[in-house]
């Protein structure tokens, strides 16, 4: 086990530093990345789930797997989207808990346009994986402090008011880090043959 670090040291180390050392079994190190980013991932399940106790549970789920998950975080990668990763993963088991319940098809043509629909679901969601991999990647080149804000609204989804908020920085100065990191990753994206407007 990792040899212990003091609070206040820990708390100047970036999320990926914090995550090395919950790797190596520091307790403390989790404790920290709970306390910075525990209101943002409540934020994302409470908008995904919209009830408190769901959202709690999610929270609480989603720091678990990131203690269980630590040796897999990849060295040099950016710890918010695997995080958030994480959160969003466990919204949509528990949505998908939610609405499984056995629906009585009444003829054959209702079971084809089921299955229809799975079809295109499963390949809408290969195409938003690749893309939100691109992404990830081209956010891997932006300056720190302009990835921070994008992957706050990317990943956790987040309005600017509340970014501004949780990183305590004033909503102008978000606003702009937000335009400046959209304008690099547009160019980056464009390079990847994706346009950052679609949708």
């Amino acid at each position: 086990m990792a040899q212990p670090i003091d609070a206040p040291h820990l708390s100047r180390l970036s999320d990926e530093s914090l995550m090395e050392l919950v790797a190596a079994g520091d307790s403390t190190a989790l404790a920290h990345l709970y306390d910075r980013h525990s209101r943002a991932v409540y934020g994302l399940a409470l908008r995904m789930l919209a009830t408190a106790e769901a959202a709690e549970e999610v929270v609480q789920e989603t720091f678990w797997r990131v203690w269980k998950r630590a040796a897999t975080f990849q060295r040099n990668s950016a710890f918010l989207p695997w995080m958030f990763g994480i959160a969003r993963n466990l919204c949509i088991d528990e949505l998908r808990r939610r609405q499984a319940r056995p629906v009585a098809a009444s003829n054959n043509e209702d079971i084809l346009t089921t299955l229809t629909d799975q079809q295109q679901n499963v390949e809408q969601s290969t195409i938003e994986t690749e893309r939100r991999r691109l992404i990830t990647s081209a956010l891997a080149d932006l300056p720190t402090d302009q990835r921070e804000v994008i992957e706050l609204a990317y990943f956790g989804g987040l309005s600017q008011r509340e970014i501004a908020e949780y990183l305590q920085s004033p909503l102008g100065t978000i606003k702009t880090r937000i335009r400046l990191g959209l304008q690099k990753l547009k160019q980056t994206l464009l390079h990847y043959g994706i346009d950052a407007n679609d949708h």
